[in-house]
């Protein structure tokens, strides 16, 4: 309670300090067509969670050293996105970097047992890890746009991740690295969770705590060889999946900016706050992760099939075959 209540505090005077560093240097995000808000705000108010991240892990657990610095090299290129726009390449290629670190400290902590798997099975799955890694990121990313959707997903899975550990179904990190990633999330949560919201993540953030949840899935299921687990990023998953889907058959280039998530749909077509936006996905994945955690893996496919279903269904009946599958333009 002691630490908690320390990374509240001193997260709390960093994050108005950074505040006013964005005010003087004007890192703002202006709205336009594609947004999802009305107001100028500022940009990169989640930097606070690398800073919670590195600080915890050279406190607590130095030797995961490779994770701080794969956090590190896409927080400082996203910060710097967030002021400049850079090269795609030089982006990227940092992207790819830091991703690749966190897969090879995954691999440290959990060294490859051969009698067990081989060496093309663990490439094919560090393969898979290094798309799931990309994808998620980048659906992190577009989400913040959301007044509040970034902080309450991301409060939802770092609790599912301290039960887990709670529950000794695994031990993968310490606990006072949640406890401080808890603590950035909920301190940045008092300036964004909110009708008019006082900063966005930004890349700096959202990008940053999407590597970390990622680093976490990615050795939960390496240590337990359970797929399963992936289901814990399952609602922003198939959000992701569908909205993709639905564009590649509109021929629209899935790599531009859009307005076609349904959470989009909801907020800016129906109006519909904001924050219960964000609280209904959260809501939606805190009750999967419940059901991962406790439940058998028949009845997680069963709650996940019967949410892809009603997925399905309220695209369909709130935004109609029309708008999801046809190119007017």
């Amino acid at each position: 309670m002691l630490a908690f209540s320390i990374f509240i505090i001193s997260l709390f005077f960093i994050e108005l300090l950074y505040f006013k560093i964005a005010n003087h240097y004007n890192i703002i995000d202006k709205p336009n067509q594609r947004s999802s808000h009305q107001y100028i705000t500022l940009r990169g108010g989640g930097i606070i969670f690398p800073v919670a991240i590195i600080t915890a892990v050279f406190i607590y657990q130095p030797s995961y050293w490779y994770l701080a610095l794969a956090v590190f090299a896409i927080a400082l290129i996203s910060f710097l996105d967030d002021i400049i726009t850079l090269n795609n390449k030089v982006r990227l290629g940092v992207h790819f970097l830091a991703v690749l670190l966190v897969i090879y400290q995954a691999t440290l902590n959990q060294p490859i047992n051969y009698a067990h798997i081989s060496y093309p099975s663990y490439l094919i799955f560090a393969i898979i890890a290094f798309i799931m890694v990309i994808g998620t990121i980048n659906a992190y990313n577009f989400m913040d746009g959301i007044n509040g959707i970034t902080v309450l997903y991301s409060i939802v899975l770092i609790a599912s991740f301290y039960l887990i550990q709670e529950l000794k179904i695994v031990d993968i990190i310490h606990p006072k690295i949640l406890t401080a990633t808890l603590a950035a999330l909920i301190v940045f949560g008092y300036f964004n969770l909110r009708k008019k919201a006082k900063a966005f993540a930004g890349d700096v953030g959202s990008i940053s705590i999407a590597l970390f949840i990622c680093f976490f899935i990615i050795q939960l299921i390496m240590t337990t060889g359970n797929f399963q687990w992936i289901l814990l990023l399952g609602i922003y998953g198939l959000d992701a999946v569908a909205t993709i889907f639905c564009r590649m058959i509109r021929k629209e280039n899935i790599f531009e900016a859009h307005r076609s998530h349904f959470y989009q749909y909801l907020a800016n077509e129906k109006k519909i706050n904001h924050i219960v936006v964000a609280g209904i996905y959260g809501s939606l994945q805190m009750m999967l992760n419940l059901v991962i955690i406790y439940t058998s893996l028949s009845t997680v496919l069963f709650m996940f099939f019967a949410i892809v279903m009603m997925y399905i269904m309220l695209r369909l009946n709130f935004e109609g075959r029309n708008r999801l599958f046809i190119n007017y333009q």
